[in-house]
């Protein structure tokens, strides 16, 4: 069995997880591609009913079939759903371990990591060699939610790993969806919980996808047919001009004068930049500096 170490300084480590506060080593079996960062998590009960097994497998492949990285956990339920509508779409995805990268839990789901290695990658942070432990999983959630925009919630309990999940990307700056469920259903008091909050009701694919900020919107295929609604709140658009506008200045720019620059929180900075990045803008130097790039240079 092989597998690589990506370090957060090093070429090819993700993106999005690398502007996460302390970005973990990662070990890695399958490929990660710099086209993961377009990605959305789906997370959510391990005790799933038909039903959430049926939504997170729909939106997982109707994602994935327009280009999106699905990033799961890799455990039963939900986790495999979103796996599975994946790779059945065509698409990539990346299962999260809560173990080391030597090992698989559930042990059911070898023949399905042994896909996921093939068409996307499966990732821990843990040495090789380590088993799975409940205190683990916890940690592994927040690395679910670094590698991705947004993060789904499909069916969890009051208090369940896919909670926190959720918790860590609003943390982090990214977004958090919910699917609602019976109102009677204990799998649906977590979803509902987080709508009560006021996270992003999906219904669709499209939901997901009209949340995103734009560079993200426009790389998903089919998002042009997407209406996009205008609020009183600051669009994305927005929030990527005020950190562009931080840049503007001759010299590399650390990112904490770019967040007293422009006023918005440190997650939001960190994920406006890395959507600046990968759209051309910015570009990301060592020590945490950031440069604006010329327009010139994107047109080369």
């Amino acid at each position: 069995m092989n597998w690589t170490v990506l370090r957060p300084n090093d070429p090819g480590y993700p993106a999005l997880l690398g502007t996460t506060p302390v970005p973990p080593t990662l070990y890695a079996r399958g490929s990660l591609r710099a086209d993961d960062a377009l990605a959305i998590a789906i997370v959510g009960a391990r005790r799933a009913t038909p039903y959430g097994v049926s939504v997170a497998e729909s939106l997982a492949a109707d994602l994935a079939a327009r280009g999106v990285t699905i990033v799961s956990g890799l455990a039963r339920g939900i986790d495999t759903a979103a796996h599975r509508g994946a790779l059945a779409a065509g698409g990539r995805t990346i299962a999260v371990l809560g173990h080391g990268i030597d090992r698989c839990y559930p042990p059911e789901n070898e023949a399905l990591a042994a896909e996921i290695e093939v068409s996307g990658a499966l990732v821990s942070q843990f040495f090789p060699g380590t088993v799975a432990q409940p205190w683990n999983f916890p940690v592994r959630n927040r690395t679910i939610a670094g590698l991705a925009l947004g993060v789904v919630v499909v069916e969890a309990a009051e208090r369940s790993g896919a909670l926190i999940t959720a918790g860590a990307a609003a943390d982090f700056g990214r977004e958090v969806f919910a699917v609602p469920g019976r109102i009677t259903s204990e799998t649906a008091r977590g979803p509902h919980g987080l709508l009560r909050d006021g996270a992003t009701l999906v219904r669709s694919w499209s939901d997901i996808v009209q949340e995103l900020p734009s560079p993200w919107r426009d790389a998903v295929r089919d998002a042009a047919a997407i209406s996009t609604v205008t609020t009183d709140v600051a669009a994305p658009a927005s929030d990527e001009a005020a950190v562009l506008r931080a840049l503007a200045v001759d010299d590399a720019q650390h990112i904490e004068h770019v967040i007293a620059r422009c006023g918005l929180t440190p997650a939001r900075v960190s994920a406006m930049l890395v959507s600046l990045e990968l759209a051309g803008y910015a570009r990301r130097l060592e020590g945490q500096r950031w440069v604006a790039v010329d327009a010139r240079s994107r047109r080369v």
